[in-house]
């Protein structure tokens, strides 16, 4: 397949040609239910490490004789790895279909949480952080383009809530395993376990992880050298990152602000912490189901305008229970915005250069989710605790902006419904 470019300076345009939309954004057919299924339990499983190492650390350091501060080794480590493998997720997936990558990054996972149960120095470790972030990364990446290729995006925000199941569960599964007195090892056998039969199933069913096409002939994937040409592909990772920030810094900071900027008990703090990401959980459940009723613009419209209101109102700060409901209401206005703008990727961009791009935008929401939270925090203690609210504040009208700018360049819901591909499966 030839890709059209711009002959002059060589670069591919904003949006793929019109010409070739029937050949670029094939219809989504409808995945089997036990497919569908599948991505559920693949989605719970990818959140069960998350979390896990911060609460098995204290046990973990005491064994290996650590101080604190290596935590923050495998977790670079990690993040090096996970950035690597899903920035290059779309050039595994042309070599080994999707099928085939889910599988290979699952034995990957598998591999290094069994090296850490099974870990008998620090050093042991560093590798198996590394080996841990390539597998998920590339997991991460890869079972995302598959959800964006086959499943509407009802579909896709519920899976995408179906990971805070997993989230929840790995921490509290370790939690578990400790308080009865047991070794943190036990809990990463357990986990390794785990994902060692989802990645036997994604090795028997690899075949049935097949991207659509648009007439029978075997899945494209555009070369990545015309992703990394394509202006779009680089403003929707940057949409990423600033999304992503936002989310990482109000799920961690706020919580500060609240109880040291405002004088919040830890308790009532923590509640609405909890409340934070409850809302946010529930807003993707609710976002999914509206999909059905509204256009991805709309879900998307929806969620960047209300983010600011829900900022404003915790800057704002007019009384303790209005600061409380705006945290609420960021963690609602926030859910549906990633899964949907992973399910418009194919819409926005084509269907053959999605794969590579999503894979860029999974690297770019884990560099917003490190660096936000960074800087956010360093103006925090430099001009006040307040400054924290101001910056989520200003962020999410950036946010708001970018996202509409971005949508009048990509004409994302182009005609009637809203929709610029084909009818979505499984809605």
């Amino acid at each position: 397949m030839n890709w059209p470019r711009k002959k002059e300076r060589g670069r591919l345009p904003d949006v793929m040609p019109e010409s070739l939309e029937a050949e670029t954004l094939p219809r989504r057919s409808a995945a089997p239910r036990y497919l569908i299924a599948l991505a559920f339990v693949a989605f719970i499983s990818l959140g069960l490490p998350d979390g896990v190492l911060g609460v098995a650390w204290p046990s973990m350091r005491q064994t290996l004789e650590r101080p604190l501060d290596r935590l923050g080794v495998l977790l670079i480590c990690g993040m090096a790895g996970y950035l690597a493998s899903s920035f290059f997720s779309g050039q595994v997936v042309a070599r080994l279909g999707v099928g085939g990558l889910l599988a290979a990054s699952g034995g990957l996972v598998t591999l290094a949480l069994a090296g850490y149960a099974l870990a008998p120095r620090f050093e042991w470790l560093i590798p198996c952080a590394a080996i841990g972030g390539l597998g998920g990364g590339a997991i991460d990446a890869g079972i995302n383009a598959f959800a964006a290729a086959r499943f509407s995006p009802r579909i896709v925000n519920w899976l995408h809530a179906s990971f805070g199941i997993g989230a929840t569960s790995g921490p509290a599964l370790m939690t578990l395993i400790l308080a009865r007195e047991w070794s943190w090892r036990i809990g990463y056998g357990v986990l390794a376990g785990l994902l060692a039969g989802l990645s036997v199933v994604f090795l028997l069913t690899a075949r049935r992880w097949r991207l659509p096409t648009s007439s029978g002939e075997s899945p494209s994937v555009a070369p990545f050298g015309d992703a990394l040409r394509m202006p779009a592909v680089w403003h929707h990772a940057g949409l990423f990152v600033l999304y992503c920030g936002i989310e990482s810094t109000a799920g961690q900071l706020l919580f500060t602000l609240n109880t040291e900027g405002r004088g919040m008990s830890v308790v009532t703090a923590g509640t609405v912490a909890s409340c934070f990401w409850g809302a946010f959980t529930f807003g993707r459940i609710v976002f999914g189901q509206l999909t059905t009723r509204m256009s991805s613009r709309a879900v998307l419209r929806t969620g960047t305008l209300l983010a600011p209101v829900a900022a404003g109102l915790v800057w704002w700060n007019p009384s303790p229970a209005a600061s409380v409901a705006g945290n609420v209401l960021l963690g609602f206005a926030l859910a549906p915005v990633f899964p949907t703008l992973i399910s418009v990727t194919p819409e926005r961009l084509g269907s053959a250069i999605a794969p590579h791009a999503i894979g860029m935008q999974v690297s770019a929401a884990a560099v917003g989710i490190a660096l936000m939270p960074t800087i956010v925090g360093s103006l925090g203690q430099r001009l006040g605790l307040e400054a924290i609210a101001a910056a989520v504040f200003v962020a999410t009208l950036l946010l708001l902006a970018f996202q509409e700018w971005l949508d009048s360049r990509l004409s994302l819901g182009r005609g009637a419904g809203g929709s610029a591909a084909a009818p979505l499966a499984n809605d």
